[in-house]
């Protein structure tokens, strides 16, 4: 599929656009701090699915990069919570760091985030395992939602 960015960076990117919109575009104080600090639950929530699921892969010896070949359908650990939990972790780091910021404009890239990947990478790579691992995936696919 040629070169692209990896979530990780999608996430770079967006917590970059974050602070700018904070910095130059800090509409509707939504926390101040101390109550920013609500922002690090999510933030160690979302490392701790990520190194998670990362282990997981890493147990069951499969691609954990985007778009490489799955050698195994993983279905366990919070894999049984969410098929994507990398994702979800990213997700949530996202919503911990708009909330430190505590302003508005920051929270208009979680969905954004949200957005890119669903339509960047779930999409293709749900269509590849589907490919790949057939009804043992469709059964997984019924069995556990995309996000939580």
């Amino acid at each position: 599929m040629g070169r692209v960015l990896v979530p990780p960076v999608w996430l770079a990117l967006s917590i970059v656009a974050m602070l700018a919109l904070h910095r130059w575009f800090p509409v509707g104080r939504l926390l101040s701090f101390p109550s920013t600090l609500a922002g690090v639950a999510p933030v160690l929530a979302g490392c701790a699915l990520i190194i998670a699921a990362a282990q997981t892969f890493r147990r069951r010896q499969t691609a954990i990069r985007p778009f490489e070949v799955a050698s195994f359908l993983v279905t366990e650990g919070v894999f049984e919570l969410s098929r994507n939990p990398m994702y979800l972790g990213m997700v949530l780091i996202a919503v911990g760091v708009a909330l430190f910021l505590g302003t508005l404009t920051p929270f208009v890239m979680v969905p954004a985030f949200a957005i890119l990947l669903q339509y960047g990478f779930i999409a293709a790579e749900e269509r590849m395992l589907a490919n790949r691992f057939g009804p043992e995936w469709e059964r997984y696919r019924t069995r556990v939602r995309r996000w939580i």
